[in-house]
């Protein structure tokens, strides 16, 4: 689809006039129905507008002419897993787990091939395929190629070093000390826990990046401790294998 018929889709499907949207823009009737026979392209503002309006990104606004891909990860980019800036805007160079909250979630190279690793392995493609394949392609994205330019980074480690601190300063009895936090996708640690009344929560967001570990407990037994948190809580709970049977521990709201 070209930009004009993208516009005229999405607005349609809004149940919004020329008019309507030109409002919402802060545009004239004419630039909406110009935009719309293909005359004119809106400018990058305005296309940032439409974007954050419609909840698509530019590339899908100017007709997806570009294959994005995650330059910290390598993932295909859609509209559904591109990542946000803190205002809501869209951030087209990376997917939502590499980059959440305005923050970069991996500065270790080696830290990200391992999460990867996890969710590419198949039967069709070993954990040692895949983990070559990334050795090779993630030095040629953008991300690690500035890396050391980043801002952000020295600060990102700050914060990881405070958040071990305050988990292991609960001093949770059989759990080891955490030394490390990896970023962590929520739809894989979501787990589901039964209240004493019966039901069942989980507290966490499938679509969030947070920072955790797994750790063995200090004596054994068949049970692991997983440890999941962000800047708003940390939540300690236990385990059996695959997650199966978990229990919760604490969540402390920091």
């Amino acid at each position: 689809m070209e930009t004009k018929d993208v516009i005229l889709d999405l607005r349609t499907k809004k149940g919004l006039s020329q008019d309507e949207l030109a409002e919402k823009v802060f545009v004239t009737r004419q630039a909406v129905s110009r935009w719309e026979n293909g005359d004119t392209v809106p400018n990058t503002e305005t296309l940032k507008l439409l974007s954050k309006f419609f909840d698509v990104s530019i590339n899908t606004l100017l007709g997806s002419p570009r294959q994005l891909i995650c330059q910290c990860c390598g993932m295909p980019l859609e509209d559904s897993n591109i990542s946000r800036e803190t205002d809501g805007f869209f951030n087209e160079e990376y997917c939502k787990w590499c980059y959440a909250d305005g923050e970069y979630m991996y500065h270790n190279m080696d830290d990200l091939i391992e999460v990867c690793v996890k969710n590419m392995a198949s039967e069709h493609f070993s954990s040692e395929q895949a983990r070559a394949h990334l050795k090779e392609m993630l030095p040629k994205l953008d991300y690690w190629k500035q890396y050391k330019n980043l801002d952000g980074a020295e600060k990102f480690e700050e914060f990881k070093r405070k958040l071990i601190d305050e988990i292991n300063a609960l001093r949770v009895e059989e759990m080891p000390r955490v030394e490390k936090l990896n970023a962590l996708v929520g739809g894989y640690v979501n787990l589901e826990y039964r209240l004493p009344n019966g039901k069942t929560v989980k507290f966490l967001d499938d679509n969030a990046t947070y920072l955790g570990n797994q750790l063995e407990c200090e004596f054994g037994g068949d049970r692991c401790f997983g440890v999941v948190a962000n800047m708003d809580f940390i939540l300690i709970c236990t385990y059996e294998e695959n997650g199966e049977n978990p229990e919760l521990v604490i969540y402390k709201k920091r």
